[in-house]
C-alpha cells in the first residue's frame, strides 16, 4: 500500500509542477505588454509599488518570476532599493492566488480544462491563441495533479498513527514551520507546497493547526529563489533577497504569539479547510504587508548595514569598470 501511495504521491506532485509552469509561462507570455507598462510605473511611492507587485504576480502566478525580474532590474540599475522592496512585498500577496483558486476544488474538471487547452493548443493558428490553449491545459493538469495526491494518500487517512504524525505539526508549531519551510526550498515552489497541504488536509491528514504553522514555514522557504538569483549580482540585489526573506520572518515572528486565536476564530469565515487553508495564505500576506510596509525606511537602513558596501563604477583610461 505505502509504495502505492508513494507513486500516487510522486506521480500528482510531478502533474501539479507541470501544470504550475505551464500555467504561469502561457500567462507570462500572454501578458509581456501588460507586465511592462506595469512594471514600469514602479516609483517610490510604496503603495503604489506593492500593488504593482500584487498585479504582477497575480497574473504570472509566481512571485518567485517577480523576485528574480526585480534582481534583474536592480542588476542593471533600472529601478532602486527602497522601490523594488515595496514590489516583492505585494508579490507575496499576489502569489496567494494560486492557493484560492485550488481552494475551488475544480478537480472534477480538470479533465476538461485538459481537453479544451489541448485542443485549442493544437488546432489554433494563432500563437496568442495556442498560448491561452497552454494556459488552459496547465490549468487541467495542475488540479489533476491535486486530485492524484489526493486520491493517492486516502488510505493513510485510515490509519491513526500517520494521523497522529501529521497532527504532530499542530503541536509542534516550530517543527510544522520548519517542515513547510524545508519542502518549499526542496520544490522551489511555495504554490506546490500550499497545493500538497490542501490535498493531504482535504482527506483528514493534516488539521488546520498543523496547516497554518507548515504555510507560515512555506512564506519563508519561498525566498530562497531569490537568494539563489542573487548570487553573483550586485550588493542591492542581495539586499533585495535578504529584504524578503526578513519580511516574511519578521511577519511570522509577529504572528506567530496570535496563532492559536486566529484558528480559534478562522471557522467562522469558513467551514472548507481548504478554503480555511488558502485564507491563511492570504491573510497572513496582506497583514504583513499592511504592517511592516511603513517600515521600509528602517527595512533599508537594516539591509545596508547586513550587507555592507557600495555598487559604484568608475572610469580607467576611458573604459567603464564596474565594481
Amino acid at each position: 500500500m505505502y509504495f502505492n501511495v508513494f507513486l500516487g504521491v510522486a506521480g500528482g506532485l510531478g502533474l501539479f509542477l507541470v501544470g504550475i509552469h505551464l500555467l504561469s509561462d502561457s500567462l507570462k507570455t500572454l501578458s509581456l505588454g501588460l507586465l511592462k507598462d506595469l512594471l514600469e510605473r514602479i516609483t517610490s511611492n510604496r503603495v503604489k509599488s506593492a500593488l504593482v507587485g500584487v498585479a504582477v504576480t497575480s497574473i504570472i502566478q509566481s512571485s518567485s518570476a517577480t523576485s528574480v525580474l526585480l534582481i534583474g532590474f536592480l542588476n542593471a540599475g533600472i529601478i532602486s532599493l527602497t522601490a523594488a522592496l515595496p514590489v516583492i512585498f505585494g508579490a507575496n500577496i499576489g502569489t496567494t492566488i494560486t492557493a484560492q483558486l485550488i481552494a475551488f476544488k475544480l478537480t472534477k474538471a480538470a479533465l476538461l480544462f485538459v481537453f479544451a487547452g489541448a485542443m485549442l493548443y493544437l488546432f489554433a493558428k494563432k500563437t496568442k491563441n495556442k498560448n491561452k490553449g497552454l494556459a488552459l491545459f496547465g490549468f487541467g493538469i495542475l488540479f489533476l495533479g491535486l486530485s492524484t495526491m489526493s486520491t493517492a494518500v486516502k488510505p493513510l487517512a485510515e490509519n491513526q498513527t500517520i494521523i497522529d504524525f501529521f497532527i504532530h505539526f499542530g503541536r509542534q508549531p516550530l517543527l510544522g514551520i520548519l517542515t513547510g519551510m524545508i519542502v518549499t526550498v526542496i520544490l522551489q515552489s511555495s504554490s506546490t507546497t500550499i497545493g500538497m497541504v490542501i490535498a493531504f488536509a482535504s482527506v483528514g491528514l493534516l488539521d488546520l493547526p498543523s496547516s497554518v504553522y507548515l504555510v507560515l514555514g512555506d512564506n519563508i522557504g519561498t525566498c530562497v529563489t531569490a537568494i539563489i538569483a542573487s548570487i553573483g549580482g550586485k550588493l542591492v540585489s542581495r539586499r533585495l533577497a535578504l529584504g524578503h526573506a526578513l519580511f516574511n520572518i519578521t511577519g511570522t515572528l509577529i504572528v506567530l504569539p496570535l496563532i492559536p486565536v486566529y484558528i480559534h476564530y478562522m471557522p467562522m469565515l469558513s467551514t472548507d479547510i481548504a478554503r480555511q487553508i488558502a485564507n491563511t495564505h492570504t491573510i497572513f500576506n496582506v497583514v504583513n504587508t499592511i504592517i511592516l510596509l511603513p517600515f521600509i525606511p528602517l527595512f533599508i537602513k537594516l539591509l545596508n548595514k547586513l550587507v555592507p558596501g557600495e555598487d559604484y563604477e568608475k572610469r580607467e583610461h576611458g573604459i567603464l569598470i564596474e565594481i
